[in-house]
């Protein structure tokens, strides 16, 4: 992936990790476009870093993205990268009598067919630029799940493999696709407490590293793992699966 001189629009950027990654790019001299369902946190995403561009975008609403996909297509023909970030997260008791598959729907909305729509949605843009990529936002816990986020977990684990797959059948044209696979970092994706929570890798550490990795090109398989990553990526390989698993979901 070429670190500058892009144009990038990410989804899922008014918080947490594509926040980051839309400023962090952005220090690089990249032209980014944030997209967010919330035009009040793009408004000041906007005001408090002038060069950033805003574009509002839910996901769920069957009508956004078509005219997201208008909007870019007219203003920024020269899009050549995409991060497909947005993603909900929420822990589910299977074993109650309440439970129902509202929330695990909601999940796969978002974090599967928000990605593979958005995507159908920019392939052809993309694939007509030269250094395009596509980067998607997985989870470390698509390796081990915990077992009290049961979707969320099997919504980061399906897009670990379609993206092995669309990588394969992308292999003749020149659109580079990488899997962010975040560990536990400190973020408002299950709630304000993760974000001040010690157990979890700083966001600001967390990009730091991964800018780095970018840069080097220091990512086997197109996968972009940070050192803390490693370890539950390669559990089952390893023989480590159960011990992991028994950690992750004591009792």
């Amino acid at each position: 992936m070429k670190m500058t001189g892009n144009t990038i629009l990410v989804t899922g950027a008014t918080s947490g990790i594509g926040r980051a990654l839309a400023e962090a790019f952005h220090d690089r001299g990249n032209r980014v476009i944030v997209t967010g369902r919330r035009q009040a946190l793009l408004d000041q995403i906007t005001a408090d870093r002038p060069g950033l561009i805003g574009l509002p975008l839910d996901l769920d609403d069957p009508s956004n993205l078509p005219r997201l996909s208008v909007e870019v297509r007219q203003r920024f023909p020269e899009l050549n990268v995409l991060i497909a970030n947005a993603g909900i997260s929420r822990p589910e008791d299977m074993t109650a009598e309440s439970w129902n598959a509202a929330d695990a729907e909601a999940i796969v909305a978002t974090n599967i067919l928000g990605v593979l729509r958005v995507t159908a949605a920019f392939l052809p843009l993309l694939k007509r630029r030269p250094n395009a990529t596509i980067m998607a936002t997985s989870s470390n816990l698509a390796f081990v799940p915990r077992a009290d986020f049961p979707a969320y977990c099997a919504s980061k684990a399906f897009l670990h493999s379609w993206l092995q797959s669309l990588r394969h059948q992308l292999r003749k044209i020149p659109v580079e696709v990488l899997e962010l696979a975040p560990p536990y970092v400190q973020t408002e994706l299950t709630g304000e407490q993760q974000a001040s929570d010690a157990r979890a890798m700083p966001l600001d550490a967390y990009i730091a590293e991964v800018m780095q990795l970018l840069e080097l090109r220091v990512h086997p398989r197109n996968e972009v793992l940070v050192e803390r990553d490693r370890a539950r990526r390669w559990a089952e390989r390893d023989g480590r699966y159960e011990a992991t698993f028994a950690a992750m979901n004591p009792g």
